[in-house]
């Protein structure tokens, strides 16, 4: 598992994290597409913009392993703002390509890209 080294480890003052410390001996757990409702706590709605910052600083546009990112919270970025970068795609890898979508998570957190 690649370790994204310089990539912030949680939301700072939350429990959102961002990394995991080591592999699981099971296997990553599988990335899945989580619907984002309007009522979401505004907390959430934090840590999913300062995780797609993070993503953007470390990695912008270019492709990315998905090493030691946090699945739960890749799953609320993946399959809108974050995208398989490759065919075919393992959602249960660490060593699976990921990338931004630049357009849909511009639309989505404006105030990043501002």
């Amino acid at each position: 598992m690649e370790k994204h080294r310089g990539f912030p480890g949680r939301l700072a003052g939350t429990d959102h994290q961002f990394i995991i410390r080591r592999a699981a001996k099971d296997g990553a757990t599988r990335l899945i597409v989580r619907e984002r409702f309007r009522d979401r706590r505004p907390a959430d709605r934090a840590a999913d913009a300062a995780f797609m910052a993070a993503l953007w600083d470390h990695f912008g546009e270019a492709p990315f392993v998905r090493g030691n990112l946090d699945a739960g919270r890749l799953s609320w970025l993946f399959g809108r703002e974050v995208v398989p970068a490759e065919d075919p795609f393992d959602p249960q890898s660490y060593d699976a390509l990921l990338r931004i979508d630049p357009a849909c998570a511009r639309a989505s957190f404006p105030e990043l890209f501002e």
